[in-house]
């Protein structure tokens, strides 16, 4: 007779939904016995087990049709009705499959000879509907908000999974960026010529020396701190740029070109740390580094209708960005800004009359939760 109702039943019912569904055929029988059989603690034990045996009949009968079918009723009400509407048509359909499944027990009791005559069918039959929709609809609306409740929890449970997963994806992400940027800073050629300049300006400009030193040392904070602060302003990014720039001036001198151009006012917006560095670190690599007259790198940032664009263009000779490898800068970029930002942001690479430009796209305050 109840009825555990999953909305969203699997295609296949695992057995812990069929063992639910034995345990309410079993409380259900018992509770006719004791509500509508008469049985008191006079009557005989073969009494209270016929009694018995002829409720698990009606239950066994009404239980496994409504276990099967309602669940796709359930489910297809609720793609098309509210509250309490749904409700009206899933007690409609169980009064409906009590109905044939109590007329159902009758035929078989009439079968097996335990009721004769047509009068003792209709007497038995107008009873048993009682019994067979009381319980069915008692059972069957309290399991169903408990399979409900237990649906909800599960949803939670998933969800809450599939948050500490990307959380977990995220952070790894935020390290693979922190490993490669302090790889890329830590490089020997990379370190050697810092050090190199600073030991050079040393003696012949000490205060040139004492800020390259500085520069050198707020790239390398920044590294490590990626991924304990995922999210810096654009003005602290900015600051890690040209430091950058700087140091590499040093080694490239007039090759390296750089100009910085930002809106008023787009500067305290936040964008992830260490990402103009990845775009500015990638010009210098296939833009300055390649061609012995070094390129021009150019950093815009501009507002426009809630969103901020970030680009970093260069003139040198570019680099085929559908080939870059998993791993590669530009990749672990890209999916930090999906973490960050979900299908809210986005990273595009623009090659055309010998310039090449990397546009980050991101909501201006509007992270994803």
């Amino acid at each position: 007779m109840p009825l555990s109702l999953d909305p969203e039943p699997p295609r296949r019912y695992s057995p812990g939904y069929w063992l639910r569904i034995l345990f309410a055929n079993l409380a259900a029988a018992i509770v006719v016995v004791l509500v509508f059989s008469g049985v008191t603690w006079h009557t005989p034990w073969r009494g209270i087990l016929v009694a018995f045996g002829i409720a698990l009949l009606f239950s066994s009968i009404i239980s496994p049709t409504l276990a099967v079918v309602m669940p796709r009723i359930a489910r297809a009400v609720a793609c098309r009705f509210t509250f309490p509407f749904d409700w009206v048509i899933l007690i409609a359909t169980m009064i409906a499959i009590a109905l044939a499944g109590s007329f159902g027990a009758i035929l078989v009791l009439y079968s097996i000879g335990y009721l004769r005559g047509a009068g003792i069918v209709a007497t038995w039959l107008a009873g048993s509907l009682k019994a067979s929709i009381v319980i069915t609809l008692s059972f069957g609306i309290l399991i169903t908000v408990l399979e409900r409740m237990r649906a909800r929890l599960n949803e939670a449970t998933v969800a809450l999974a599939t948050k500490e997963r990307d959380e977990a994806e995220a952070r790894r992400l935020a390290a693979e960026a922190q490993l490669a940027s302090i790889e890329s800073r830590v490089q020997p050629h990379f370190l050697f010529n810092t050090l190199n300049s600073i030991a050079a300006l040393v003696h012949d400009d000490p205060a040139g020396a004492e800020r390259m030193t500085g520069q050198l040392a707020a790239l390398l904070r920044s590294s490590l701190e990626s991924a304990t602060t995922p999210l810096v302003t654009l003005d602290d990014e900015l600051r890690v740029v040209r430091a950058y720039l700087d140091i590499e001036r040093v080694r490239f001198g007039d090759r390296l070109r750089y100009a910085v151009d930002v809106d008023s006012g787009a500067g305290t917006l936040e964008v992830p740390r260490m990402a103009l560095q990845t775009l500015v670190e990638n010009s210098v690599k296939y833009a300055v580094s390649p061609r012995r007259e070094g390129a021009t790198i150019a950093v815009r940032a501009a507002m426009s209708s809630g969103r901020l664009r970030v680009t970093v263009e260069d003139d040198g000779p570019g680099f085929d960005a559908s080939a870059r490898p998993e791993g590669h800068g530009l990749d672990l970029l890209e999916r930090r800004l999906r973490m960050l930002f979900g299908d809210r942001a986005s990273l595009s690479v623009e090659r055309r009359l010998g310039r090449t430009a990397v546009t980050l796209d991101l909501p201006a305050g509007e992270f994803k939760d």
